[in-house]
């Protein structure tokens, strides 16, 4: 399948970041969201880091202007018509993401697969939400995008050997590294990383020592590039709790059950850097 224009829907901090690799990478990019207002705000956080990446000598001025004009912006799904990729890049609610698979199979030809960035939603339960099954699967990438290079792909039980195929070949033209994991949820890394950080924030919850300590142990002593609690922050702590609940919910342990602490944050408005504030301050 020769795969020319792909369509993300979603231009939030990992819907931009998606379709800035894709423009990068050549790819002509659709990109579309609820309105206007967070249309432009999407395409100026991709503008920016095309910025950034031209200042550090990591991409040239012509590349950057050339991967600028190969994305367009709507809010329209039915623009989405001519894509050969489509992935959708929106919040962990399962109900929206359903809502945006049903209008993409009924926008998109039948032969196009339709992907999902989630980081904890049951790919089987987003196929249903399709006349295309076997071509639907989770492509999850990395905040950030531009920067990291590994990519999820996740196997629903229908899924098929050419979607997954396909799904390799465009995760390599991306320059990422793809690793695949079946239907379960958090998948490889946040089955590994959730409790963690819950683990994380029980101890500075309980007093153990402060929030600066905390993550200069786990930096240094474990050698992670940064601290838990400040990844929760570039996470964003209503992703990491949207995740943990789905996981949670799905199999019951302790270790997967959001603290206290994390919930009234997430209610405050505390949602790490998206928000300028979360355990620490970025304003």
């Amino acid at each position: 399948m020769n795969i020319k224009t792909i369509g993300v829907v979603g231009c939030g901090l990992m819907g931009s970041g998606i379709v800035e690799v894709c423009a990068r990478s050549g790819f002509n990019v659709i990109v579309g969201e609820a309105n206007q207002a967070l249309l432009e705000s999407g395409l100026s956080r991709v503008r920016k880091s095309l910025d950034r990446a031209v200042e550090r000598g990591k991409l040239g001025k012509a590349d950057a202007e050339a991967a600028l004009g190969r994305i367009s912006g709507t809010t329209d799904l039915e623009d989405f018509a001519e894509c050969d990729l489509a992935i959708e890049a929106v919040s962990e609610d399962p109900d929206l993401k359903q809502k945006i698979f049903h209008k993409l199979d009924q926008v998109l030809r039948p032969d196009v697969i339709i992907a999902s960035n989630t980081s904890s939603i049951s790919i089987a339960v987003l196929a249903s939400a399709t006349q295309r099954p076997d071509r639907v699967l989770g492509m999850h990438f990395f905040n950030p995008v531009p920067v990291m290079k590994l990519l999820e792909l996740v196997r629903g039980i229908l899924t098929s050997d050419e979607t997954m195929d396909i799904a390799r070949q465009v995760g390599q033209q991306l320059g990422k590294t793809t690793v695949v994991a079946k239907d379960s949820p958090g998948f490889i890394v946040n089955r590994l990383l959730i409790p963690f950080l819950l683990d994380a924030i029980r101890a500075y919850e309980a007093g153990l020592a402060s929030k600066e300590d905390i993550d200069t142990a786990v930096h240094l002593g474990l050698a992670h590039p940064m601290g838990p609690l400040t990844l929760c922050d570039l996470v964003g702590l209503d992703t990491t709790l949207a995740v943990a609940d789905v996981m949670y919910e799905e199999f019951g342990e302790p270790r997967f059950k959001a603290p206290p602490l994390l919930r009234q944050m997430v209610a405050a408005g505390l949602l790490g850097r998206k928000s300028g504030r979360g355990f620490y301050d970025y304003s």
